[in-house]
């Protein structure tokens, strides 16, 4: 016997999950990506603890390659092996790292900040 969720009941029982700390507006945004990938063929059975695992929020992409490097911002793109070229532009910086985690994972972008998946 399955039971199909709603957007907002997977949304509620991500957010239930005590070890993952989960913003409203977050898990509302990892439902609905697994929503888009989920299709007839390929239906998920909802693990909230392998979730937990695999995806991390973050306020922003910015504050994710410090988290995830554990150094200064300038020292993380460097581990990151993206170049700054002495440039202060912080639209430029979230460009390298958007496309750096695109590149090695999955990036979910919402409104209040970022879901990233471990790799």
């Amino acid at each position: 016997m399955k039971m199909q969720l709603t957007t907002n009941d997977v949304a509620q029982a991500l957010k239930s999950d005590e070890n993952a700390n989960w913003s409203w507006q977050g898990s509302l945004a990892l439902a609905e990506w697994f929503e888009e990938m989920e299709d007839e063929d390929n239906e998920q059975d909802l693990d909230v603890v392998a979730i937990r695992c695999e995806f991390s929020e973050f306020e922003s992409l910015q504050n994710w390659i410090s988290e995830y490097y554990g150094k200064d911002f300038a020292e993380s793109m460097k581990l990151a092996g993206i170049d700054l070229e002495d440039d202060d532009d912080d639209e430029e910086h979230d460009r390298l790292i958007r496309s750096h985690i695109q590149d090695h994972g999955t990036l979910i972008e919402f409104s209040g900040g970022i879901i990233v998946s471990s790799f």
